[in-house]
């Protein structure tokens, strides 16, 4: 079963990344990430090794408590309960928010994937997601596929969603205070955050620029 989780969701969204993160960097980049003001971390891996998958996302959950910050998994309900991660996030063909709930527990963290989705993202928030994220809004080098998303879905978002959106898809530190200001409550950010030279200082760019 989950814990409760009571970090606020609100500020710089770090995921992960497999071909970018092996495993003897995995760790040290997310506790970077976590000291340079990080407040949710997503651990993605899509490779078959589940012993693997299972064996990092343990440790990513305790290096996250460490910091009081929630772990969530990538698009496995069952990963998130061996691991007792802290939610899931989930793609439109991941599973349903309602099956999701009932295994994780009304404490946990679920987030949906919603594209350029307006209508997707209402429909998540009525079946009891906690945030929705919309993308890509640049071009993004981690998924060059992605439906592109304009800024004024952010507006429109702000304006009829109660819950957190994030926004994910190319994002920099040069681009990130654009989508704050249309209505963003969180960042997720892949590339631009752990291909850094210094993650946690890469982080604190990120973090101050909610600050402000």
């Amino acid at each position: 079963m989950t814990t409760t989780c009571k970090s606020p969701l609100a500020g710089l969204y770090g995921i992960t990344d497999a071909q970018l993160m092996p495993e003897d960097v995995l760790f040290h980049k997310v506790e970077q990430a976590l000291q340079g003001g990080a407040t949710l971390i997503q651990y993605r891996d899509k490779s078959k090794d589940s012993i693997k998958r299972l064996s990092q996302a343990r440790r990513l959950v305790q290096i996250c408590r460490q910091y009081n910050r929630p772990l969530l998994i990538n698009d496995d309900i069952d990963l998130a309960i061996e691991a007792s991660a802290s939610g899931v996030h989930l793609g439109q063909q991941d599973g349903s928010v309602e099956e999701a709930r009932r295994e994780l527990g009304t404490d946990s963290i679920i987030g949906v994937t919603c594209h350029n989705s307006l209508d997707l993202s209402l429909q998540a928030q009525d079946e009891g997601a906690n945030y929705v994220a919309f993308g890509a809004f640049f071009p993004s080098s981690t998924k060059p596929n992605a439906k592109p998303a304009s800024i004024e879905l952010l507006h429109d978002a702000r304006q009829q969603l109660q819950i957190p959106i994030v926004a994910i898809g190319g994002i920099r530190v040069d681009n990130a205070d654009q989508l704050i200001k249309a209505g963003a409550h969180m960042l997720a950010v892949v590339h631009s955050l752990f291909a850094a030279d210094n993650v946690k200082a890469r982080a604190q760019q990120y973090t101050h620029i909610f600050s402000q």
